[in-house]
């Protein structure tokens, strides 16, 4: 009978087939690296150097063939190659837009697609990744959203995301020569991709871990940023467990709005997810925390609703990042005009917080924000059906 593992997704529980055959390395933490070694003939006194030695190559040197790793025995090399694998998800498409954007669509086990997304900038390169293979939270102004969600994304795939396009910058360190320097091409990683990171915590926890560790991939906790609408009891536990950097998309200030564009607000409302947050910056030593707000003609961008945003946050070290809704086939809102957006951005900074606007970016390959979605699931619905779901008719 074949094995199986749970998934839990808030109330939903998903059962998915686990692979046979050999086990892949990618995203096992250190401790299950170790244990699988060792299960697998490796003597316990040997574990520690073994894993130390196959991460560095894995994650240092994005070496994917054991007979690349040549500190190790030719036999050992063999037995490894006998019972494991090295492997990332399939990139299946790769579309670079007009300002430099690459977005990769991305298959994984089962045969299921997720999008990434690379952002270069003059002092950077952030990579968006994805935690789910489609969403749960039915945020009615996010293209992702219409996607139901298929399952979770394991470690493996997380951190795969970030290793293929390590691939296609050509940013592993080539080999017999000295590890490339700092200047990275890929700098950053937001957790903005598909899907409710929170809704996933071990796999996303376990994958940047493996994206901080000093011996790897090597990226500061404070270049990696995690994006949650506000699963509230996850919170403290990011901080705790990850201590990476944290947004929230928060993109409405009544209770009223907040449940149609975030309907998990419905569940934890505008003053219980501002209660854990303003414990976030102490609990995971972290600056300040982002609010993105997406800018929606007629629904969320008054000068009122300004004012509003400014009182809720007082007392949390914030910035602001607005967001100009990006349009996607079918959807319900149009962009805020950009006189508005800026009078809206004037408001928060008189106050005295950083508004940045961001400038939409990939928008010619649906890559900005909130336009993910896998190629096989695009959807095909209506702007009436659309609007019809999100209740706002």
């Amino acid at each position: 009978m074949t094995p199986t593992a749970p998934i839990t997704q808030d109330m939903l529980t998903i059962t998915r087939k686990l692979p046979d055959g050999p086990t892949n390395l990618v995203g096992l933490t250190r401790d299950g690296l170790r244990d699988v070694l060792i299960a697998a003939g490796t003597p316990e006194k040997q574990a520690k150097m073994r894993v130390g030695q196959i991460w560095q190559w894995i994650y240092q040197k994005g070496v994917r063939d054991f007979d690349a790793m040549t500190n190790l025995s030719k036999s050992y090399r063999a037995e490894l190659a006998e019972k494991f694998v090295i492997e990332v998800p399939e990139v299946v498409s790769r579309q670079v837009s007009a300002d430099g954007t690459r977005k990769y669509l991305v298959r994984i086990a089962g045969g299921h697609e997720v999008e990434t997304v690379y952002i270069p900038e003059e002092s950077r390169g952030t990579l968006c990744i994805s935690s789910q293979v489609g969403c749960t939270l039915t945020c009615s102004f996010c293209h992702t959203g219409t996607q139901k969600l298929v399952r979770n994304l394991t470690a493996g795939e997380i951190i795969g995301q970030v290793m293929i396009a390590r691939d296609d910058l050509g940013e592993w360190p080539e080999p017999g020569r000295a590890p490339k320097d700092e200047t990275r091409l890929l700098s950053n990683i937001v957790l903005m991709g598909m899907g409710e990171p929170l809704y996933n915590f071990e796999g996303v926890r376990d994958a940047m871990k493996i994206a901080m560790d000093g011996e790897g991939i090597s990226l500061s906790r404070r270049r990696i940023t995690l994006s949650t609408s506000g699963v509230v009891p996850e919170i403290a536990r990011t901080a705790e467990e990850i201590g990476c950097l944290l947004a929230v998309s928060f993109h409405g200030t009544t209770d009223e709005i907040r449940d149609k564009l975030v309907p998990i607000n419905k569940k934890w409302n505008i003053a219980a997810l501002l209660n854990a947050l303003r414990e976030y910056p102490r609990l995971s030593n972290s600056e300040r925390i982002t609010f993105e707000y997406v800018m929606l003609k007629g629904v969320n961008d008054s000068d009122e609703d300004a004012r509003r945003l400014v009182k809720l946050i007082k007392g949390i070290p914030a910035k602001i990042n607005l967001i100009p809704f990006n349009e996607w086939p079918g959807a319900p809102y149009e962009r805020s005009d950009w006189d508005r957006i800026e009078s809206f951005a004037n408001i928060i900074y008189k106050a005295g917080y950083a508004s940045p606007i961001r400038t939409p970016r990939g928008e010619d390959i649906m890559a900005a924000c909130g336009q993910l979605k896998s190629e096989t699931e695009r959807a095909r619905k209506s702007r009436k059906v659309i609007a019809a779901e999100a209740g706002l008719t």
